[in-house]
């Protein structure tokens, strides 16, 4: 099926149209990154580049657990108001209420660590589902509780790496690799591919 296609949806006696890319869109879980010990200043600048690559790479969202960062916050909503959205970002909450608040909307949750269950062993598994998506990354020890609420404890290779890395990795598979091709809505600014240099397109508003 190509992206071109147009996929017909009959529902109550109605009939929607869609582009197979958007009606492929619409079906995918939501994907939310909860981001554990956190530490103001200090891991700012990973808890950054944990934003942007969830942003990037098809994530809907980031909570920075425990610890508010208005810094990081306000750094990913410029970025996301000038490349384009949706994207949202908070931070504050504490993790153990955010598991709360998810299981009680239905969610799973998949646990990044490099304990875990391989990734090419897991992910079919975890694509199946059509609940969304609770991602858990962390900083330095994780809290052992993490390891028995998740529905999947997920390795990017059974070795230490960083935690932005295991993060792209995983989505990049979880999402087999659509967001090359993901669109953001409502950007002020585009990236024009290019052999040689920068070039930055203005959009209108």
């Amino acid at each position: 099926m190509s992206v071109d296609d147009l996929i017909f949806v009959v529902s109550d006696d109605l009939i929607y149209t869609y582009s197979a890319k958007r009606f492929l869109e619409d079906r995918m879980p939501k994907v939310v990154i909860l981001r554990i010990g956190h530490r103001v200043f200090r891991d700012s600048r990973v808890t950054t580049h944990v934003c942007l690559t969830a942003r990037a790479l098809g994530a809907d969202q980031v909570i920075i657990a425990d610890h508010e960062d208005k810094v990081v916050e306000s750094t990913i909503r410029d970025v996301t108001n000038r490349f384009g959205g949706p994207f949202d970002v908070q931070s504050g909450k504490p993790w153990k209420q955010a598991i709360r608040d998810w299981r009680a909307i239905g969610g799973r949750i998949v646990h990044l660590t490099a304990y875990g269950l391989p990734l090419p062993k897991t992910l079919p598994e975890i694509q199946d589902t059509d609940k969304d998506l609770l991602v858990v990354v962390g900083s330095e020890k994780m809290p052992g509780e993490i390891f028995k609420v998740a529905d999947w404890n997920v390795s990017v290779t059974n070795q230490p790496m960083s935690e932005v890395a295991a993060l792209a990795i995983f989505l990049d598979w979880f999402k087999q690799h659509r967001e090359f091709g993901h669109e953001f809505s409502k950007a002020r600014v585009q990236i024009v591919p290019s052999r040689s240099g920068k070039e930055i397109q203005q959009l209108s508003a």
